[in-house]
């Protein structure tokens, strides 16, 4: 079983988190965490725990357990010195433990709740400008919403998904207006999840552009036909 999880360890550890260059900390620090508990070296990072001494005596399991807790703390302390850009490193190479360039990191680049505030009501904002464009899909409309929504979550406050549902209706072009009349006629529509309304959109984005192939390929063979019959004359 060691050598399985050892093998998936050195698996996952191939796949490192990007790298921080001091933006967008808040998703940094999400994706940094799971892979740091993925590899079992959290621990060192949240507690910065104590190596106790051997003693005089120790058996082959305490020897083991020792070795392990102090590679652990040398491992996460790596990983972090690898996945920052070198103008950070040389602001956290001094650090002695993974414990300490955490918590510099997170004090340094998550900004105190005023400053987080102030992200927020940014990131508010630029949600409320939202358009929906002419060439975009519902999917990628609804995409770079919800992108909006979890920077927000991240930041602590959030973007109910009733509001976002409702963005969307106000904001999508008037092609739509027959699935939303619809919607209207069959559910209650302060109640209507993002899921049901997307579904039901993009139903009808699919029913046009089927429809617009058709056209196409009619149009097509109608110009064939017509060729055709002008080289029989």
């Amino acid at each position: 079983m060691s050598l399985i999880r050892h093998e998936a360890e050195a698996s996952f550890s191939s796949i490192a988190p990007p790298v921080f260059d001091g933006d967008n900390y808040q998703i940094w620090a999400v994706r940094m965490e799971t892979y740091l508990d993925a590899l079992d070296l959290w621990e060192a990072v949240e507690e910065d725990y104590e190596i106790p001494k051997l003693s005089n005596n120790p058996t082959m399991a305490q020897i083991k357990a020792h070795k392990e807790k102090k590679m652990n703390k040398s491992k996460a302390k790596a990983c972090l010195f690898a996945v920052v850009s070198s103008t950070i490193f040389t602001r956290i190479m001094s650090l002695k433990s993974a414990k300490e360039i955490w918590d510099y990191l997170k004090t340094e680049y998550e900004g105190d709740e005023r400053i987080r505030g102030i992200q927020v009501l940014n990131l508010v904002r630029d949600f409320e400008l939202q358009k929906m464009k002419k060439t975009e899909s519902i999917k990628e409309y609804s995409d770079r919403l919800l992108n909006i929504a979890s920077r927000v979550r991240l930041l602590g406050s959030s973007l109910p998904e009733s509001r976002i549902v409702q963005k969307i209706l106000v904001t999508i072009p008037e092609k739509f207006e027959a699935t939303i009349t619809s919607l209207e006629n069959t559910k209650d529509m302060s109640k209507i999840t993002l899921s049901d309304m997307l579904n039901a959109l993009q139903a009808q984005e699919q029913r046009r552009a089927m429809r617009q192939e058709d056209d196409v390929e009619g149009a097509l063979f109608v110009k064939h036909k017509e060729n055709k019959n002008y080289k029989k004359k």
